[in-house]
């Protein structure tokens, strides 16, 4: 038998499950100008660019340029560039940094092994080590992907960053523009929507404590949608908000439903109902968009905390 601890409880936008999904997050600088699909329209070679994508497919590894706050004028291509790595499954949490002057180096990384959470290619082929600052904030910032990114991200960036905040950087695409502007936090993993610069530095104050601030959180880029939705509303329904204290180990089902099972470090389990519904009233997907739609979210729709016998079962 289960115990029920939440019934029908929804989740409303941004903390639907939308977050971009990564096991690993690889980031490299570029500065100047982004495009569309920016490994391959921007500064960095596009041979090089579509080469890292090919090098990263099926790896859990999402790789992403970054830069700094500022103005992007056309400034010609960095002599050094600053390279990150970072693993967010929890259990085996890692940020990696290094820098280089050849990005084509990172083509010598073992991208599998980066995905499944080893690190060691990326100290032998860049020389990378443990990151020793704080944590890092990626404000999506590619106004060439959607217009929400430059006119809301790029102004957040900046104020981070003038006010003195460490670890900010702007980023090419985190996904789900109508929740600009979109934050992501390393080392964890945790994507965070309609962001405001005050709340940005709490996520990171709790971070530096290994703690996950839920309001504004759209989930944890390690797992699959239904699995970012489960995992917060156990962490809502248990007030459980250490990082690494919860796990998602197992996703059932297809779309529109799904049951998730959200393991503690302490030995308890949830099972999680996930349903896929529409945002309503339709809306705007994006400040470019002029059709409305009504994009897809996850609603959690029950909550049971499991005994021994209910999760053999």
């Amino acid at each position: 038998m289960s115990r029920c601890a939440t019934v029908s409880r929804s989740l409303d936008e941004p903390v639907s499950g939308t977050a971009a999904t990564a096991t690993t997050w690889l980031l490299l600088e570029q500065t100047g100008p982004w495009g569309v699909k920016a490994l391959t329209s921007s500064h960095l070679d596009p041979a090089l660019g579509r080469a890292l994508e090919a090098a990263a497919e099926g790896t859990g590894v999402r790789i992403a340029l970054i830069r700094r706050p500022g103005r992007h004028a056309d400034s010609g291509t960095p002599a050094v560039r600053h390279v990150y790595v970072a693993h967010t499954v929890p259990g085996n949490v890692w940020l990696h940094h290094a820098t280089t002057r050849d990005p084509r180096r990172l083509l010598d990384l073992d991208f599998a092994a980066l995905g499944a959470g080893d690190h060691r290619s990326f100290g032998s082929a860049l020389g990378g080590r443990p990151h020793s600052g704080g944590p890092l904030a990626l404000v999506c910032t590619n106004g060439k992907r959607d217009r929400c990114c430059a006119l809301l991200g790029r102004p957040l960036a900046a104020e981070l960053a003038t006010s003195g905040v460490r670890g900010i950087w702007e980023v090419t695409h985190l996904g789900g523009h109508r929740f600009s502007p979109t934050v992501l936090v390393l080392p964890y993993g945790y994507a965070y929507g309609r962001a405001e610069a005050h709340a940005v530095k709490e996520v990171l104050h709790g971070v530096q404590q290994g703690r996950v601030v839920a309001e504004g959180c759209r989930g944890r880029s390690a797992w699959e949608r239904p699995g970012q939705a489960a995992e917060l509303a156990v962490r809502s329904a248990t007030g459980e908000y250490a990082a690494d204290a919860l796990s998602v180990v197992r996703t059932d089902g297809a779309a529109p439903r799904w049951q998730v099972i959200v393991a503690h470090s302490d030995g308890r389990h949830w099972r999680v109902i996930v349903a896929q519904g529409a945002s309503l009233p339709p809306r705007p997907e994006s400040c470019g968009a002029s059709v409305l739609g009504s994009p897809a979210r996850m609603d959690v729709v029950a909550v049971h905390a499991l005994t021994a016998a209910g999760l053999a079962g």
